[in-house]
Protein backbone atom coordinates (compact mmCIF):
# COMPACT_ATOMS: atom_id res chain seq x y z
CA UNK A 1 0.00 0.00 0.00
CA UNK A 2 1.28 3.49 -0.94
CA UNK A 3 2.16 5.69 2.31
CA UNK A 4 0.18 8.52 3.16
CA UNK A 5 2.12 11.59 2.81
CA UNK A 6 2.13 13.87 6.47
CA UNK A 7 2.85 17.30 6.27
CA UNK A 8 6.20 18.28 8.04
CA UNK A 9 5.94 19.06 11.49
CA UNK A 10 5.12 22.26 12.80
CA UNK A 11 6.90 25.24 12.08
CA UNK A 12 7.62 28.29 14.68
CA UNK A 13 7.32 30.76 12.00
CA UNK A 14 4.23 29.30 9.96
CA UNK A 15 2.28 28.07 12.59
CA UNK A 16 0.92 24.55 13.34
CA UNK A 17 -0.83 22.94 10.55
CA UNK A 18 -4.47 22.28 11.82
CA UNK A 19 -4.01 18.15 10.88
CA UNK A 20 -1.76 18.54 14.14
CA UNK A 21 -4.23 20.18 15.89
CA UNK A 22 -6.92 17.52 15.41
CA UNK A 23 -7.92 18.72 12.12
CA UNK A 24 -10.88 20.52 11.13
CA UNK A 25 -13.34 18.10 12.49
CA UNK A 26 -12.31 18.81 16.05
CA UNK A 27 -12.01 22.29 15.31
CA UNK A 28 -15.54 24.75 16.79
CA UNK A 29 -15.42 27.98 14.13
CA UNK A 30 -19.14 29.11 13.96
CA UNK A 31 -22.04 28.70 16.23
CA UNK A 32 -25.80 28.81 16.38
CA UNK A 33 -28.23 30.63 18.97
CA UNK A 34 -31.42 29.86 19.50
CA UNK A 35 -33.73 31.76 21.07
CA UNK A 36 -37.19 32.76 22.17
CA UNK A 37 -37.87 36.45 21.39
CA UNK A 38 -37.38 37.65 25.08
CA UNK A 39 -34.11 40.00 25.15
CA UNK A 40 -33.15 39.03 29.17
CA UNK A 41 -33.30 35.04 27.53
CA UNK A 42 -31.39 35.83 24.71
CA UNK A 43 -28.95 37.93 25.51
CA UNK A 44 -27.46 35.48 27.79
CA UNK A 45 -26.72 33.13 24.92
CA UNK A 46 -25.60 35.55 22.99
CA UNK A 47 -23.12 37.00 25.41
CA UNK A 48 -21.41 33.47 26.16
CA UNK A 49 -21.07 33.06 22.40
CA UNK A 50 -19.05 36.15 22.35
CA UNK A 51 -17.35 35.46 25.40
CA UNK A 52 -16.47 32.00 23.36
CA UNK A 53 -15.18 34.59 20.48
CA UNK A 54 -17.54 34.07 18.11
CA UNK A 55 -19.68 37.01 18.49
CA UNK A 56 -19.00 37.51 14.52
CA UNK A 57 -19.90 34.14 13.56
CA UNK A 58 -23.18 33.17 14.87
CA UNK A 59 -26.47 32.64 13.19
CA UNK A 60 -29.81 33.40 15.59
CA UNK A 61 -32.68 31.55 15.06
CA UNK A 62 -36.08 31.59 16.92
CA UNK A 63 -38.49 29.45 18.46
CA UNK A 64 -41.65 31.69 18.18
CA UNK A 65 -45.48 31.37 19.72
CA UNK A 66 -48.28 33.02 18.25
CA UNK A 67 -49.90 36.18 19.36
CA UNK A 68 -52.96 38.07 20.86
CA UNK A 69 -56.12 37.31 21.84
CA UNK A 70 -56.72 33.98 23.74
CA UNK A 71 -52.79 32.90 22.80
CA UNK A 72 -51.44 35.18 26.22
CA UNK A 73 -53.17 32.88 28.09
CA UNK A 74 -51.46 29.88 26.41
CA UNK A 75 -47.52 30.12 26.96
CA UNK A 76 -47.84 27.53 29.46
CA UNK A 77 -48.23 24.72 26.82
CA UNK A 78 -45.45 23.33 24.95
CA UNK A 79 -44.52 25.38 21.27
CA UNK A 80 -45.35 22.79 19.19
CA UNK A 81 -48.81 21.90 20.80
CA UNK A 82 -49.98 25.93 21.26
CA UNK A 83 -49.35 26.47 17.57
CA UNK A 84 -51.16 23.81 16.67
CA UNK A 85 -54.19 24.64 19.09
CA UNK A 86 -53.72 27.87 17.56
CA UNK A 87 -53.96 26.91 14.02
CA UNK A 88 -57.30 24.99 15.01
CA UNK A 89 -59.01 28.20 16.42
CA UNK A 90 -58.13 30.46 13.71
CA UNK A 91 -59.70 27.75 11.59
CA UNK A 92 -62.93 27.50 13.36
CA UNK A 93 -62.79 30.98 13.07
CA UNK A 94 -63.06 30.85 9.63
CA UNK A 95 -65.39 28.81 9.37
CA UNK A 96 -67.93 30.38 11.29
CA UNK A 97 -67.29 33.70 9.79
CA UNK A 98 -66.74 32.33 6.30
CA UNK A 99 -68.85 29.48 5.90
CA UNK A 100 -67.27 27.13 3.02
CA UNK A 101 -63.54 29.41 2.52
CA UNK A 102 -60.71 26.96 1.94
CA UNK A 103 -58.56 27.03 5.63
CA UNK A 104 -55.24 28.67 6.36
CA UNK A 105 -52.25 26.21 6.11
CA UNK A 106 -50.79 23.76 8.87
CA UNK A 107 -47.82 25.68 10.28
CA UNK A 108 -44.75 23.66 10.77
CA UNK A 109 -43.81 22.54 14.22
CA UNK A 110 -41.31 25.47 15.12
CA UNK A 111 -43.65 27.72 13.28
CA UNK A 112 -41.74 27.87 9.53
CA UNK A 113 -44.31 30.06 8.25
CA UNK A 114 -43.73 33.03 10.72
CA UNK A 115 -42.02 35.33 8.71
CA UNK A 116 -39.75 36.82 10.56
CA UNK A 117 -37.79 39.65 9.29
CA UNK A 118 -33.95 39.21 9.61
CA UNK A 119 -33.80 35.99 11.56
CA UNK A 120 -34.66 32.83 11.05
CA UNK A 121 -37.15 30.90 12.55
CA UNK A 122 -35.88 27.40 14.56
CA UNK A 123 -36.64 24.69 12.20
CA UNK A 124 -34.94 21.47 13.82
CA UNK A 125 -34.63 19.54 10.22
CA UNK A 126 -33.09 22.62 8.78
CA UNK A 127 -30.11 22.88 11.49
CA UNK A 128 -29.80 19.64 11.95
CA UNK A 129 -29.08 19.11 8.08
CA UNK A 130 -27.03 21.96 7.92
CA UNK A 131 -24.63 20.51 10.45
CA UNK A 132 -24.39 17.37 8.95
CA UNK A 133 -23.98 18.48 5.38
CA UNK A 134 -21.32 21.32 6.20
CA UNK A 135 -19.03 19.33 8.89
CA UNK A 136 -16.67 18.02 6.44
CA UNK A 137 -15.52 21.05 5.43
CA UNK A 138 -16.44 23.72 8.69
CA UNK A 139 -16.07 21.09 11.26
CA UNK A 140 -18.72 20.96 13.85
CA UNK A 141 -21.07 23.67 15.26
CA UNK A 142 -21.60 25.36 18.44
CA UNK A 143 -25.32 25.40 19.79
CA UNK A 144 -26.68 27.81 22.40
CA UNK A 145 -30.25 27.98 23.38
CA UNK A 146 -31.83 29.86 26.43
CA UNK A 147 -35.41 29.27 27.60
CA UNK A 148 -37.50 27.22 28.22
CA UNK A 149 -39.40 27.34 24.50
CA UNK A 150 -35.98 26.56 23.26
CA UNK A 151 -35.59 23.15 24.89
CA UNK A 152 -37.39 20.77 22.24
CA UNK A 153 -35.17 22.40 19.31
CA UNK A 154 -31.87 22.10 21.18
CA UNK A 155 -32.33 18.78 22.64
CA UNK A 156 -34.04 17.41 19.53
CA UNK A 157 -30.29 18.55 17.80
CA UNK A 158 -28.13 17.04 19.92
CA UNK A 159 -30.83 13.69 19.38
CA UNK A 160 -30.18 14.20 15.90
CA UNK A 161 -26.74 15.53 15.13
CA UNK A 162 -24.24 14.72 18.53
CA UNK A 163 -21.56 13.80 15.90
CA UNK A 164 -21.71 17.25 14.70
CA UNK A 165 -22.44 19.93 17.50
CA UNK A 166 -21.86 20.67 20.93
CA UNK A 167 -25.57 21.52 22.65
CA UNK A 168 -25.71 24.17 25.60
CA UNK A 169 -28.71 24.75 27.19
CA UNK A 170 -28.82 27.99 29.54
CA UNK A 171 -31.64 28.00 32.08
CA UNK A 172 -32.44 24.58 34.11
CA UNK A 173 -34.71 22.51 31.67
CA UNK A 174 -36.28 20.96 34.90
CA UNK A 175 -35.57 17.36 33.45
CA UNK A 176 -33.36 14.98 31.47
CA UNK A 177 -30.50 16.96 32.06
CA UNK A 178 -28.57 14.42 29.64
CA UNK A 179 -30.31 16.03 26.17
CA UNK A 180 -27.69 18.43 26.38
CA UNK A 181 -23.83 18.39 26.43
CA UNK A 182 -23.67 21.45 28.92
CA UNK A 183 -26.04 22.81 31.52
CA UNK A 184 -25.41 26.34 32.44
CA UNK A 185 -27.80 27.63 35.28
CA UNK A 186 -28.13 30.26 38.09
CA UNK A 187 -28.20 28.26 41.58
CA UNK A 188 -31.44 29.83 42.77
CA UNK A 189 -33.09 27.79 39.61
CA UNK A 190 -32.36 24.88 42.32
CA UNK A 191 -34.11 26.51 44.94
CA UNK A 192 -37.35 24.65 44.57
CA UNK A 193 -35.20 21.23 46.28
CA UNK A 194 -34.69 23.07 49.33
CA UNK A 195 -36.80 23.02 52.39
CA UNK A 196 -38.22 26.50 52.45
CA UNK A 197 -39.20 25.87 48.93
CA UNK A 198 -41.23 23.05 50.16
CA UNK A 199 -42.78 24.69 52.42
CA UNK A 200 -44.23 27.26 49.86
CA UNK A 201 -45.37 24.54 47.81
CA UNK A 202 -48.17 22.31 47.90
CA UNK A 203 -47.66 18.74 47.44
CA UNK A 204 -49.33 18.19 45.00
CA UNK A 205 -47.95 20.77 42.18
CA UNK A 206 -44.55 20.47 43.66
CA UNK A 207 -42.91 17.68 40.96
CA UNK A 208 -44.77 20.34 37.90
CA UNK A 209 -41.84 23.18 39.23
CA UNK A 210 -39.13 21.24 40.64
CA UNK A 211 -36.18 20.17 38.98
CA UNK A 212 -36.23 16.02 39.12
CA UNK A 213 -32.66 16.08 38.96
CA UNK A 214 -29.58 17.52 41.52
CA UNK A 215 -26.32 19.25 39.13
CA UNK A 216 -24.10 16.61 38.10
CA UNK A 217 -20.76 17.51 36.51
CA UNK A 218 -22.36 18.92 32.88
CA UNK A 219 -24.14 21.49 34.87
CA UNK A 220 -22.89 24.93 35.63
CA UNK A 221 -23.96 26.53 38.36
CA UNK A 222 -24.07 30.45 38.44
CA UNK A 223 -24.96 32.99 40.89
CA UNK A 224 -27.11 35.52 37.99
CA UNK A 225 -27.57 35.57 34.52
CA UNK A 226 -25.09 35.53 31.52
CA UNK A 227 -24.82 38.75 29.83
CA UNK A 228 -22.96 40.67 26.70
CA UNK A 229 -21.08 42.87 29.55
CA UNK A 230 -17.19 42.49 29.82
CA UNK A 231 -14.18 44.74 30.09
CA UNK A 232 -13.98 45.66 26.33
CA UNK A 233 -17.48 46.64 25.86
CA UNK A 234 -17.64 48.93 28.69
CA UNK A 235 -13.90 50.33 27.60
CA UNK A 236 -15.97 50.95 24.54
CA UNK A 237 -18.83 52.43 26.13
CA UNK A 238 -16.80 54.44 28.12
CA UNK A 239 -15.04 56.45 24.78
CA UNK A 240 -18.65 56.55 22.51
CA UNK A 241 -20.23 57.98 25.41
CA UNK A 242 -17.57 60.66 26.99
CA UNK A 243 -18.77 63.63 25.79
CA UNK A 244 -21.69 63.29 27.04
CA UNK A 245 -20.89 61.95 30.61
CA UNK A 246 -17.30 63.11 30.97
CA UNK A 247 -19.09 66.76 32.43
CA UNK A 248 -21.81 65.19 35.15
CA UNK A 249 -20.94 66.63 38.06
CA UNK A 250 -19.72 63.87 40.34
CA UNK A 251 -20.54 61.07 41.70
CA UNK A 252 -22.90 60.07 39.32
CA UNK A 253 -26.02 57.72 40.34
CA UNK A 254 -27.73 55.76 37.96
CA UNK A 255 -31.15 54.03 38.82
CA UNK A 256 -33.18 51.13 36.81
CA UNK A 257 -36.36 50.45 37.11
CA UNK A 258 -37.80 47.11 35.93
CA UNK A 259 -41.03 46.24 35.98
CA UNK A 260 -43.30 43.78 38.80
CA UNK A 261 -43.67 40.06 37.95
CA UNK A 262 -45.16 37.13 39.82
CA UNK A 263 -42.10 36.97 41.91
CA UNK A 264 -41.81 40.42 42.50
CA UNK A 265 -44.86 42.42 43.36
CA UNK A 266 -45.23 46.35 43.39
CA UNK A 267 -46.39 49.32 41.99
CA UNK A 268 -46.75 53.10 42.72
CA UNK A 269 -45.93 52.72 46.57
CA UNK A 270 -42.61 51.53 45.90
CA UNK A 271 -42.59 54.09 43.09
CA UNK A 272 -43.24 56.73 45.94
CA UNK A 273 -40.49 54.92 48.09
CA UNK A 274 -38.21 55.03 45.61
CA UNK A 275 -38.43 59.05 44.60
CA UNK A 276 -38.24 60.05 48.50
CA UNK A 277 -34.99 57.99 49.15
CA UNK A 278 -33.21 59.57 45.91
CA UNK A 279 -34.48 62.75 47.41
CA UNK A 280 -32.96 61.83 50.02
CA UNK A 281 -29.61 61.07 48.94
CA UNK A 282 -29.73 64.00 46.69
CA UNK A 283 -27.18 65.72 47.91
CA UNK A 284 -24.89 63.09 47.85
CA UNK A 285 -24.93 63.13 44.27
CA UNK A 286 -23.31 65.10 41.62
CA UNK A 287 -26.38 63.69 38.76
CA UNK A 288 -28.59 61.28 38.32
CA UNK A 289 -29.96 59.24 35.47
CA UNK A 290 -32.50 57.37 35.28
CA UNK A 291 -33.71 54.81 33.09
CA UNK A 292 -37.16 52.50 32.68
CA UNK A 293 -37.30 49.70 31.20
CA UNK A 294 -40.14 48.07 28.16
CA UNK A 295 -41.57 46.81 31.75
CA UNK A 296 -42.15 49.26 33.49
CA UNK A 297 -45.78 50.43 34.00
CA UNK A 298 -47.43 53.95 33.25
CA UNK A 299 -48.55 54.18 37.40
CA UNK A 300 -44.58 53.44 37.97
CA UNK A 301 -43.05 55.61 35.67
CA UNK A 302 -45.72 58.36 36.24
CA UNK A 303 -44.95 59.04 39.80
CA UNK A 304 -40.79 59.39 39.37
CA UNK A 305 -41.73 61.75 36.31
CA UNK A 306 -44.23 64.21 38.33
CA UNK A 307 -41.54 63.76 41.56
CA UNK A 308 -38.05 63.97 40.00
CA UNK A 309 -38.44 65.02 36.58
CA UNK A 310 -38.18 69.05 37.11
CA UNK A 311 -34.93 68.78 39.20
CA UNK A 312 -32.03 69.88 37.99
CA UNK A 313 -29.86 66.88 38.93
CA UNK A 314 -31.85 64.65 37.84
CA UNK A 315 -32.10 63.04 34.20
CA UNK A 316 -35.03 60.67 32.74
CA UNK A 317 -33.86 58.93 30.26
CA UNK A 318 -36.96 59.17 27.07
CA UNK A 319 -36.67 56.10 25.41
CA UNK A 320 -35.40 57.00 22.60
CA UNK A 321 -32.17 55.71 20.60
CA UNK A 322 -29.50 55.57 21.15
CA UNK A 323 -29.98 53.46 24.62
CA UNK A 324 -27.50 54.92 27.06
CA UNK A 325 -27.29 51.55 28.70
CA UNK A 326 -23.82 51.28 27.89
CA UNK A 327 -22.84 54.23 29.11
CA UNK A 328 -24.14 54.07 32.24
CA UNK A 329 -22.49 50.58 32.80
CA UNK A 330 -19.45 52.53 31.88
CA UNK A 331 -19.75 55.97 33.72
CA UNK A 332 -21.74 55.14 36.35
CA UNK A 333 -20.24 55.53 39.81
CA UNK A 334 -23.15 53.76 41.81
CA UNK A 335 -26.39 51.57 40.73
CA UNK A 336 -29.65 51.55 42.60
CA UNK A 337 -31.63 48.86 40.60
CA UNK A 338 -35.21 47.81 41.70
CA UNK A 339 -35.24 44.01 42.81
CA UNK A 340 -37.58 42.38 39.81
CA UNK A 341 -34.83 41.67 36.78
CA UNK A 342 -31.97 38.98 37.49
CA UNK A 343 -30.28 40.00 34.25
CA UNK A 344 -30.44 43.90 34.97
CA UNK A 345 -28.95 42.83 38.14
CA UNK A 346 -26.44 40.60 36.91
CA UNK A 347 -25.19 43.31 34.35
CA UNK A 348 -24.10 46.37 37.14
CA UNK A 349 -23.17 43.69 39.59
CA UNK A 350 -20.37 42.98 36.75
CA UNK A 351 -18.78 46.36 37.42
CA UNK A 352 -17.82 45.97 40.28
CA UNK A 353 -19.17 49.19 41.51
CA UNK A 354 -21.49 49.87 44.65
CA UNK A 355 -24.80 48.40 43.92
CA UNK A 356 -27.84 49.05 45.93
CA UNK A 357 -31.22 47.14 45.46
CA UNK A 358 -35.24 48.57 45.94
CA UNK A 359 -38.01 46.26 46.53
CA UNK A 360 -36.12 42.89 47.54
CA UNK A 361 -37.82 42.16 50.28
CA UNK A 362 -41.28 42.51 48.27
CA UNK A 363 -39.61 38.75 46.05
CA UNK A 364 -40.59 35.52 46.72
CA UNK A 365 -39.43 32.18 45.36
CA UNK A 366 -36.55 32.14 43.43
CA UNK A 367 -36.07 35.63 43.57
CA UNK A 368 -35.72 35.91 47.45
CA UNK A 369 -32.49 33.15 47.00
CA UNK A 370 -31.24 35.51 44.14
CA UNK A 371 -30.69 38.22 46.44
CA UNK A 372 -29.80 36.27 49.22
CA UNK A 373 -27.32 34.65 47.66
CA UNK A 374 -26.41 38.40 46.26
CA UNK A 375 -26.18 39.97 49.78
CA UNK A 376 -23.86 37.51 51.74
CA UNK A 377 -21.07 37.88 48.82
CA UNK A 378 -21.54 41.48 49.65
CA UNK A 379 -22.54 42.53 46.08
CA UNK A 380 -25.38 44.21 47.06
CA UNK A 381 -26.93 46.30 49.88
CA UNK A 382 -30.27 47.72 50.05
CA UNK A 383 -31.19 51.10 49.26
CA UNK A 384 -32.78 52.95 52.19
CA UNK A 385 -32.60 56.40 51.52
CA UNK A 386 -29.49 56.98 54.34
CA UNK A 387 -26.69 56.23 51.81
CA UNK A 388 -23.81 59.02 51.34
CA UNK A 389 -23.55 58.09 47.52
CA UNK A 390 -19.64 59.59 47.38
CA UNK A 391 -18.96 57.14 49.79
CA UNK A 392 -17.66 54.20 48.17
CA UNK A 393 -17.35 50.44 48.16
CA UNK A 394 -15.98 47.92 45.94
CA UNK A 395 -16.29 43.88 45.60
CA UNK A 396 -15.15 40.73 43.31
CA UNK A 397 -17.00 41.50 40.37
CA UNK A 398 -19.76 39.29 39.01
CA UNK A 399 -17.94 37.24 36.38
CA UNK A 400 -20.43 34.64 35.20
CA UNK A 401 -20.37 34.32 31.51
CA UNK A 402 -16.50 34.52 31.67
CA UNK A 403 -16.40 31.81 33.91
CA UNK A 404 -19.42 29.95 31.85
CA UNK A 405 -16.82 30.36 28.81
CA UNK A 406 -14.21 28.54 30.63
CA UNK A 407 -16.77 25.28 31.29
CA UNK A 408 -17.27 25.61 27.80
CA UNK A 409 -13.74 25.16 27.08
CA UNK A 410 -13.12 22.71 29.53
CA UNK A 411 -16.51 20.33 28.10
CA UNK A 412 -15.63 20.75 23.98
CA UNK A 413 -11.59 19.62 25.23
CA UNK A 414 -12.95 16.50 27.05
CA UNK A 415 -14.62 15.69 23.87
CA UNK A 416 -11.66 16.61 21.72
CA UNK A 417 -13.16 19.77 20.33
CA UNK A 418 -11.75 22.85 20.76
CA UNK A 419 -12.78 26.70 19.95
CA UNK A 420 -10.45 27.99 17.36
CA UNK A 421 -8.44 30.69 18.80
Amino acid sequence: MRPIQLPEPPSPKLGTPEIFEGGVYGVVRRAVVIGNGYPGSENQSIGLVRALGLADKHVLYRVTRPKGGLNEWLHWLPVSIHKNLDYIIRQICIILKYRGQRGLPLPAENGGGVGLKGILEADVHQIVTMARQTFEKDGPILVVASGRDTISVSSSIKLLASDNAFVVQILHPRLHLNRFDLVITPKHDYYPLTREAEQQVPQFIRKWITPREPPDSHVVLTVGALHQVDAGSLRNAASAWRDEFAPLPKPLLVVNIGGPTGNCRYGADLARQLTTNLLSVLDSCGSIRICFSNRTPEKVSNVILKELGGNPKVYIWDGQEPNPHLGHLAWADAFVVTADSVSMISEVCSTGKPVYIMGAERCTWKFSEFHKSLKDRGVVRPFTGSENISESWSYPPLNETAEAASRVHKALAERGWRLRP
